[in-house]
C-alpha cells in the first residue's frame, strides 16, 4: 500500500497568520485510513482554523496538506506549488465532506431536497438516484419522517443530522466535523453525537472531529490531538491524552471541561 492509500490526510508544516495574528505555527498532521481523529483545544487554539486549512476553505500561509498523496488547492510543476482553479479546489473538497459548527442548510428547500442538491449538481447523478441516496440517508440519521420538512421547522439537533447526511451524500472518503455540537442546546447534543458514533462504527469512514465533548472523543476517537497557542501539544490515545495526559496545558484545558 502506498502511502496516499494508508493516509488519505497528511499535512505538513502548516502555519495560518491573519494579519499580525499567528493562529497556526507549524501544525503537522497524519489520518490514517479508517482512523477516527479528534482534536481538542481552548477556544482560539486553531483547531477550526487546521480544519479549514485541510480543505482549503483557508489558504495557508505556509506549508502544505495532501490528500491521497496529491497537493490540496496546488498542482506541483517541478520544486514549485501552482495554485489550482477554484473549481478543481472544489472538487478535492467534495471528498472531504464538511459539517459546520452552524448547519447552513437551504431554508427554501425540504429536508430531502437539501440531501439532493449537491449530488444532482455537482455530480450530475439522475434525481431518481439522487432521491434514493437521500431516502437511504434520512433513515440511517434518523429522520426518515422528516424529508418533507423544511429547515425552519426542525429542532437544531435534527437540523445538523440533516447536515451530516447532506455531506454524505457526495460519498466522500473522509469527513470533517468542525464542533458540530457548539450552537445546539445542551439536550440535543446527544441525537447528533449517536449519528456521528454510528458512522465511525459502520463504516470504515476516516474522520476528523474537531469537539469539546470529552466523552465522545473517549469512547470513539483511534487518536486524539490536543491543541493549544496554534501548536500539537500532545497526541496519542484516548487513554493516553485523556486519562494519563503529560503536559500540564492539557490536565489544565481538561480540569476546567470537565469541571
Amino acid at each position: 500500500m502506498n502511502a496516499g492509500a494508508e493516509y488519505p490526510i497528511r499535512a505538513r508544516g502548516i502555519h495560518k497568520s491573519f494579519g499580525s495574528l499567528d493562529v497556526l505555527k507549524g501544525v503537522d498532521l497524519d489520518l490514517k485510513s479508517g482512523e477516527v481523529l479528534c482534536i481538542l483545544g481552548p477556544s482560539g487554539s486553531g483547531k477550526s482554523t487546521l480544519l479549514r486549512c485541510i480543505n482549503h476553505l483557508e489558504r495557508p500561509s505556509a506549508g502544505l496538506v495532501l490528500f491521497y498523496g496529491e497537493p490540496v488547492g496546488y498542482r506541483q510543476v517541478g520544486d514549485k506549488f501552482l495554485e489550482l482553479p477554484e473549481a478543481k479546489v472544489q472538487k478535492q473538497r467534495a471528498a472531504m465532506g464538511m459539517v459546520f459548527q452552524r448547519f447552513n442548510l437551504f431554508p427554501h428547500l425540504t429536508a430531502m431536497e437539501n440531501i439532493m442538491e449537491a449530488p444532482l449538481r455537482v455530480l450530475r447523478i439522475s434525481r431518481q438516484k439522487a432521491r434514493a441516496r437521500a431516502t437511504k440517508l434520512l433513515d440511517q440519521v434518523g429522520l426518515e419522517d422528516k424529508a418533507d420538512t423544511y429547515p425552519a421547522a426542525l429542532s437544531g439537533g435534527q437540523q445538523q443530522r440533516v447536515a451530516i447526511a447532506r455531506a454524505l451524500a457526495m460519498e466522500p472518503s473522509v469527513m470533517l466535523f468542525d464542533e458540530p455540537t457548539s450552537a445546539l442546546d445542551p439536550e440535543l447534543v446527544g441525537e447528533v453525537l449517536d449519528v456521528m458514533r454510528a458512522l465511525a462504527d459502520s463504516s470504515a469512514m476516516s474522520m476528523i472531529v474537531v469537539t469539546h465533548e470529552v466523552g465522545f472523543a473517549r469512547g470513539v476517537a483511534d487518536r486524539v490531538m490536543f491543541m493549544d497557542g496554534g501548536v500539537v501539544v500532545e497526541q496519542g490515545t484516548p487513554d493516553e491524552v485523556l486519562a494519563n495526559p503529560k503536559h500540564g496545558r492539557t490536565r489544565a484545558f481538561l480540569k476546567r471541561i470537565l469541571e
